[in-house]
């Protein structure tokens, strides 16, 4: 008979990105889309940003993060991510979400990209004006 671990399951978003995350009990390694996280995100700065809610809750070495992410770049990816494992962990532990909203990782960033207006090049850029 196996024994059952509890899983905690939740998604994150940062501009067109999503990031389904699940949280294990293991040794605290982070694998992003079959890889592990040093070879998804080659910066160290989108690394800094992934591992965020886990050192400030002190919980990096508990959870093994098992995360599914698409779309987007990689920045917004880690966005997500970073928004992913917030969630999961307030689902292990609803007291964290203090802490967590604080440093400000519980709200979605909801910056996008602003859409083209029609006679302009892009969202605000004109075209040059020239009198003659």
């Amino acid at each position: 008979m196996a024994i059952h671990e509890e899983v905690f399951w939740a998604t994150g978003r940062r501009k067109q990105c999503t990031a389904r995350v699940r949280l294990k009990p293991g040794s605290g390694t982070i694998t992003i889309n079959d890889k592990a996280m040093e070879d998804y995100f080659g910066r160290k700065t989108s690394q800094v940003i992934v591992k965020q809610p886990l050192v400030l809750t002190n919980t990096q070495e508990r959870f093994d993060v098992i995360v599914n992410v698409k779309g987007g770049g990689l920045s917004g990816q880690a966005g997500a991510v970073r928004h992913g494992i917030t969630r999961a962990l307030m689902e292990f532990d609803p007291e964290l979400r203090p802490t967590l909203k604080k440093a400000g990782y519980v709200t979605r960033d909801p910056r996008a990209k602003e859409r083209k207006k029609y006679g302009l090049k892009s969202a605000r850029a004109r075209y040059q004006y020239s009198k003659r």
